[in-house]
């Protein structure tokens, strides 16, 4: 019987599908030799769970992590004490300044006050000149003030007579000098007369025009009913 013979030129070259059928195969020839090798009382067990992992954790604080909710509510809690302080030391500070404030009003309506009383005071003053008619005006307007009688020419005509005019004028030959106790002033008045009948608010010395008249006036006023009514020594 004659061989056959099957020349290269004959044979058919295997496609691309001829082997992975061909890998197919094997691979399930594979398979069922892996089953095989099993035991029959053994069980197989398919699990879909993945191996566990061990975590490892950090005791350092990961950086750029936010605030927990209670180190945010004590951050706000802060932020408003803090307003509340301020708005506290504004009202205080404001309190003072208008206390301040109306203090010196005060202190500058006391002083305006003053000063006003002051004008009135000076615009009521009245003013005498420093001769024999101002000595005598005045003397008239303090003891019209006391109540003691008398007349600007009752006044004149005795002081004319007594020393012509000269408040430091001094008797020391009549009786009153030899006694030791010369008359003295305007008016010659002795000085246990001046110091008896001396006017409040005048000066306490016997030179001076204005004491010595209202108290010559206050003494004949007390003796003669007023200096009037003097027309000699008295």
């Amino acid at each position: 019987m004659p061989k056959n013979i099957l020349t290269r030129g004959h044979s058919r070259s295997l496609t691309r599908n001829h082997k992975i059928a061909m890998a197919g195969v094997g691979t399930l020839g594979a398979a069922a030799l892996a089953f095989s090798t099993v035991p029959a009382g053994a069980h197989t067990t398919a699990t879909s769970e993945a191996p566990a992992v061990k975590v490892a954790y950090s005791s350092e604080q990961i950086q750029g992590v936010k605030p927990s909710v209670t180190d945010q509510l004590a951050g706000a809690g802060q932020k408003v004490a803090a307003i509340d302080a301020k708005k506290q030391a504004d009202a205080e500070a404001k309190k003072k300044a208008e206390a301040s404030a109306a203090k010196e009003r005060a202190t500058e309506q006391a002083a305006s006050r003053s000063a006003e009383r002051s004008e009135v005071k000076q615009a009521g003053t009245k003013t005498y000149a420093n001769n024999l008619d101002g000595w005598i005006r005045e003397a008239l307007d303090i003891m019209d003030e006391k109540g003691i009688p008398g007349s600007y020419h009752g006044l004149h005509k005795n002081i004319m007579r007594e020393s012509s005019g000269n408040p430091k004028a001094i008797n020391d030959w009549d009786i009153n000098a030899i006694n030791g106790v010369p008359s003295k002033g305007l008016l010659q008045v002795i000085p246990p007369t001046f110091e008896a009948y001396h006017v409040s608010g005048t000066s306490w010395d016997i030179y001076d025009p204005v004491a010595n008249i209202t108290a010559a006036a206050n003494y004949a006023a007390d003796k003669y009913g007023t200096i009037d009514n003097v027309n000699s020594a008295y």
